[in-house]
């Protein structure tokens, strides 16, 4: 009987595609998402050929080593944030789509994940609220459809006990969810904010934040930006009115960030800013603004180009 060869490099490397989909929500890190995929693959590497060769599903295996990866670094990642200067914030991704003078996407690790509602910043910020067993469980079950048994062997615990982690982590979600406004209306309404900003009307300004609105700022200690949420729609309204006037020549382009409208800040061509935003009835209740240059990195090659014309704008 001849014995089992090894898997064709296109299968394995086929695989990362839903690698980093599964890293980057487990962890809210392109970076360390791209890490802990480059771990994953390493091991696979590692093992002798008959090891390899005898592994009935490479999927599962790098998934599980994977998943198991993500877990360990949820627990150190839990420390160095509370080491991190001021605000930390999911790292944002773009829709490639909506810059057609960029580089192709094939080396670039955000263009692998697919921008639903798994990544939405609201539903990312939800995530970084649970333990890492909680989230890795709600991932894996409700998100990626694994089921109990697969998904206690990955996280080393009883099917009933991940089921448990997995209700806790939807029980997490139920609450801090609000119903979003939809798309095209969440658009137009960025896009009035964003002429409200830019004339520095604070009266308009006020009228599209709801009164209980917060920002939060992620600059790492690295570039400016407000260390402690600020919290109501005034003095949202009053801050954002000061950074423009302190902030000449930035460029404000409406663009899709994490698979839903928002705003990306530019100086010179290069991304300074992006902010994602959450709207209940049509009212801004949340804006997460990231400057940590070290978040933008997928932005950074993104040249700007007018977003496409929107009925009735004339432009």
């Amino acid at each position: 009987m001849s014995s089992p060869s090894e898997p064709e490099p296109s299968v394995i490397a086929g695989e990362r595609r839903h690698l980093t989909n599964l890293a980057y929500r487990l962890l809210g890190s392109l970076t360390e998402a791209e890490d802990a995929v480059q771990e994953g693959y390493a091991r696979w590497y590692a093992l002798p050929g008959p090891r390899r060769a005898a592994v009935e599903s490479p999927g599962a295996w790098l998934t599980t080593v994977v998943s198991r990866v993500c877990l360990d670094v949820l627990g150190s990642a839990r420390v160095r944030r509370e080491r991190y200067v001021g605000q930390w914030i999911p790292e944002p991704l773009p829709d490639r789509a909506e810059w057609p003078g960029s580089p192709g996407p094939a080396a670039d690790p955000a263009d692998r994940v697919t921008l639903d509602d798994s990544v939405h910043m609201a539903f990312l910020v939800v995530l970084e609220a649970m333990t890492p067993a909680e989230r890795v469980a709600f991932i894996l079950h409700d998100v990626f459809r694994y089921p109990f048994p697969e998904v206690a062997r990955i996280v080393g615990r009883t099917p009933a006990a991940c089921r448990q982690l997995a209700a806790s982590a939807r029980r997490r979600v139920a609450k801090a969810s609000a119903p979003a406004t939809p798309g095209p209306r969440q658009a137009s309404v960025l896009r009035e904010f964003k002429e409200a900003w830019q004339s520095s009307d604070i009266e308009a300004l006020v009228g599209l934040l709801d009164p209980g609105a917060t920002m939060v700022a992620d600059g790492g200690g690295l570039v400016g930006a407000v260390r402690r949420p600020v919290e109501g729609g005034a003095a949202i309204a009053a801050y954002l009115t000061q950074i423009a006037a302190l902030s000449p020549g930035l460029t404000l382009l409406e663009r899709t960030v994490n698979g839903r409208p928002g705003l990306v800040a530019q100086r010179g061509g290069a991304t300074v800013t992006v902010a994602a935003f959450h709207l209940t009835e049509g009212r801004i209740t949340h804006i997460w603004a990231v400057r940590n240059p070290l978040k933008l990195h997928p932005w950074s090659a993104l040249t700007p180009h007018p977003a496409p014309p929107q009925p009735g704008t004339g432009s």
